[in-house]
């Protein structure tokens, strides 16, 4: 008898980054919080990450949540985020998705004007404020990790481009902080090739030094994400913008500006004094999509000074969807997907 499992997705974008919600089809995770179950998946269960970003079932420049149950009380949900990285602790974009299509799909009661959602991520709860309208929801705001600001002033050869400054902040994932300009980048959507390259270059040559623990998550793994900053520019009163792009080891520049790295572009400029509470920062990336950043109050992470922000974007969504998958297909690996997947 063939061997066949499916999955029931709901596809969304924000900021043009696509992220697939996994809403069924996947058996019990093992584990007693959502950061265990991520870890197990990361350790045991990477077949389901591998699968679903992959040719022919989907993209590596997409990312995946898979719904679980929260192991906190105050918490309406549980969701672990797959990247081609891995599996990042948090994420700004794929929160922003992730609440919308519970919202929207009904497994979380959508009611007309401002409410509040809690999820539970592998790096702790994310306090949300959505806004739906006529049904839909128009916007989320998400406060999730308190970011900080972890290294000043570092600096790595580059194979081919030499000696490359930048800051290592955390936000969800460590970030390392380059400043554009000073390597000519404009950061519009003609350099997308270009900031790809260096960025692929970066990390390599970057991350065997620089630090893979958290004071309260303990092993995040090696660096995986380089966030190119743009000049400032003052819009109104406590109200600026800038140019920015992410790169996602290995070689993804993500379409949005990124709610990690808006966050971990905050806490760096607030670290400077040229930001303070209640102030915010539009982030626009090179395809010229938009977040919005808004300082929210100081706090401390192990022995740093960390900032609470947060992050204001919109996601629609794209697909409601049934994927089916043979395990007898040679280009499915399914040594380590069995044991997730309800097999028919």
């Amino acid at each position: 008898m063939r061997r066949e499992c499916s999955l029931e997705l709901i596809d969304t974008q924000s900021g043009g980054d696509v992220s697939r919600i996994v809403v069924a089809g996947i058996g019990p995770i093992p584990g007693t919080t959502v950061r265990a179950k991520a870890r197990y998946l990361q350790d045991e269960g990477d077949g389901l990450r591998r699968l679903l970003l992959s040719e022919p079932y989907g993209d590596p420049a997409m990312s995946v949540d898979l719904i679980v149950e929260p192991s906190r009380p105050e918490a309406q949900a549980g969701y672990i985020i797959m990247e081609a990285m891995g599996y990042p602790m948090y994420s700004g974009s794929n929160t922003i998705c992730t609440a919308t299509a519970l919202l929207q799909s009904g497994a979380i009661p959508a009611r007309e004007g401002a409410q509040n959602v809690v999820l539970e991520s592998p790096a702790g709860l994310a306090r949300i404020e959505a806004v739906v309208h006529d049904g839909r929801v128009e916007s989320i705001t998400t406060q999730g990790e308190p970011a900080y600001v972890a290294r000043e002033g570092l600096s790595v050869e580059v194979p081919y481009y030499g000696t490359v400054g930048f800051d290592l902040v955390w936000s969800g994932a460590y970030y390392a902080m380059i400043d554009a300009g000073a390597y000519d980048f404009t950061l519009a959507s003609e350099e997308q090739i270009a900031l790809t390259a260096f960025g692929d270059a970066f990390v390599r040559a970057a991350r065997p030094d620089l630090l893979q623990e958290h004071p309260d998550l303990g092993d995040v793994g090696p660096l995986s994400f380089a966030h190119f900053t743009g000049g400032v520019r003052t819009i109104g009163d406590g109200r600026f913008e800038s140019r920015s792009a992410t790169y996602v080891h290995p070689g993804v520049l993500c379409r949005s500006p990124t709610g990690t790295g808006t966050s971990a572009r905050l806490a760096l400029m607030h670290r400077r004094g040229e930001i303070t509470e209640g102030q915010s920062l539009e982030t626009i990336s090179p395809r010229g999509n938009r977040f919005v950043g808004t300082v929210r109050s100081s706090g401390r992470v192990g022995d740093y000074p960390a900032l609470h922000s947060a992050i204001t974007g919109r996601a629609r969504l794209i697909a409601h969807s049934r994927l089916v998958v043979d395990l007898e297909d040679p280009l499915v690996d399914a040594s380590d997907l069995e044991n997730l997947l309800t097999v028919d």
